[in-house]
Formats: C-alpha cells, sequence, structure tokens
C-alpha cells in the first residue's frame, strides 16, 4: 500500500490547530517567509518540521550575510558585491548576522530538548522578528547588491587584460 501524500490542506488544517493553542501567524504569511507549504509528511511532531523548515531558510541568510562579511574564503562574484555595501548596510548585517547566529543556538536546544511549547514560541519569535526587525531592511540592501551597472562602468577603465 502506497503512502498517502500529504496534501497542502491537510497541512494547513493540522497548522491551524497550532495556531490558535499558541497564537501563532496566519499559515499564509508564515509560508510566504519560510515556505512552509514544503512539509510533505504527516508527523506527530508538526510545529518541530515548521521550525525546521524556516531554520533551513534563516540558515542560507546566515551563510549569505557571512560571506558578505567575511569574503576571504569566498567566489570572486562576492567581492564585487561587498563593495557596493556601505558601512550602515555591514552594521545591519552585523545586527542580523548575530541575530540568526543566536537563532542558531535555540535551535540546537530544541533539537536536543523537544517541546511542543518552546517549538511554537521559537516559531513566534522568528517570525516576529524576521517580519519586523529583518525582511524590510535586508530586502533594500540585497535589491543594492542586484543592481549592478554602476560596477561594470567603473571596471572598464579602457585597460586591456587579454
Amino acid at each position: 500500500m502506497e503512502k498517502e501524500e500529504f496534501d497542502i490542506k491537510k497541512l494547513k488544517k493540522e497548522y491551524e490547530t497550532f495556531k490558535h493553542k499558541y497564537n501563532l501567524p496566519e499559515f499564509s504569511e508564515l509560508n510566504k517567509l519560510f515556505d512552509i507549504e514544503e512539509i510533505d509528511e504527516e508527523t506527530d511532531y508538526l510545529l518541530r518540521k515548521i521550525r525546521r523548515t524556516i531554520s533551513e531558510k534563516t540558515s542560507g541568510y546566515l551563510r549569505f550575510i557571512e560571506t558578505l562579511l567575511n569574503p576571504s574564503n569566498a567566489p570572486i562574484f562576492f567581492f564585487k558585491l561587498v563593495k557596493k555595501l556601505e558601512s550602515e548596510d555591514k552594521e545591519f548585517l552585523t545586527k542580523v548576522y548575530d541575530i540568526l547566529g543566536n537563532f542558531e543556538i535555540e535551535i540546537i536546544a530544541l533539537e536536543l530538548d523537544y517541546s511542543e511549547e518552546k517549538e511554537a514560541e521559537f516559531i513566534k519569535k522568528i517570525y516576529d522578528i524576521f517580519n519586523d526587525e529583518i525582511k524590510g531592511d535586508f530586502l533594500k540592501i540585497i535589491k543594492k547588491l542586484e543592481n549592478g551597472d554602476n560596477d561594470r562602468r567603473k571596471e572598464n577603465n579602457g585597460s586591456y587584460f587579454g
């Protein structure tokens, strides 16, 4: 007998129970930020699965910020990006790096000592902090990094490297 696929309707229904019990954010809002709809199996520990999905996303951001702040072993591509950052951008990224780093420590503690209540607290906390303190300014910095036209003109000073 094949395992029945865990669909998004089941996920939303199960999440609603925890949402009301722990005053969690709306499924759709949490999903927009952290892709929790990617959970594709039934589990007795849904909040843990959600937290793990969130932590995968935030770990990626943490590694990206780490590479921007300390590009010593980064691909050359990152050196161009770092040149676009101003000191206030680096200060903000350092603050976010510290926040996300502290979340990593909390995640390890949650992995070692499961508690439904603590999982719910963590999900609420990371959602609120990410939504209120990180997302807006982080997006502005990412947009700044995307704009590469000015750097190409600066670098092409007529020299020939061939």
